[in-house]
């Protein structure tokens, strides 16, 4: 299963993960605690771990297609959350 993993420096990452745990709960199967969220995708995971100055979201997909959609998905969805906030995300795999 490949993994890519990004490290978003942000001071938001808490509020972050909140927002887009809340926006995927209506359809997708969410966990979330204090500063860390986990979001069941039906060709993957992503993961979400809020620390004081980065926000790190690591994603585990089926096959590279897939990694590289729910990538783009994540990201995209991040951005929005972030409002004014520009968010710099270099996926590594």
């Amino acid at each position: 299963m490949p993994i890519s993993r990004a490290e978003i420096a942000t001071e938001s990452g808490a509020k972050l993960i909140n927002r887009l745990c809340k926006h995927w709960a209506h359809k997708l199967e969410v966990e979330q605690k204090e500063g860390e969220g986990r979001v069941a995708f039906e060709d993957g995971s992503c993961l979400m771990q809020a620390d004081a100055d980065k926000l790190v979201v690591a994603i585990e997909a089926l096959d590279e297609e897939g990694l590289d959609r729910l990538e783009g998905v994540v990201a995209s969805h991040l951005e929005r959350m972030a409002g004014e906030e520009e968010l710099v995300i270099v996926w590594e795999n």
